[in-house]
């Protein structure tokens, strides 16, 4: 069997224009998720394990860490930080041109 390296294969399908603009988009999406993944490898934990010291379901910490955590909230983000010895950060960035965007 064949196997494929992540990077390249990520190299290979951003040439396409339209695969780039969905990876674009969901680019912050996915930020948060690796972010909390590396923070709790780090650790040698694994998702239940976050779950204990965060006061909430593995399921929770799946969902997230999968990227699909719509509607996160900052007090869970807060929740994960202190069990993580971290602090999520939030700030705002003004659009370029100044026009608002719609999702």
């Amino acid at each position: 069997m064949k196997t494929y390296d992540y990077n390249d294969v990520l190299k290979e399908e951003l040439r396409n224009p339209e695969f780039c603009r969905a990876y674009e988009e969901l680019e912050e999406e996915f930020a948060i998720a690796k972010e909390v993944i590396r923070l709790r490898m780090a650790k040698g934990w694994t998702q239940r394990e976050l779950a204990e010291r965060a006061h909430t379901s593995q399921p929770a910490i799946a969902r997230l860490e999968s990227g699909n955590y719509r509607n996160v909230s900052l007090s869970f983000l807060r929740k994960l930080g202190a069990a993580l010895g971290a602090v999520p950060v939030v700030h705002m960035q003004p659009v370029e041109g100044g026009a608002l965007q719609h999702a």
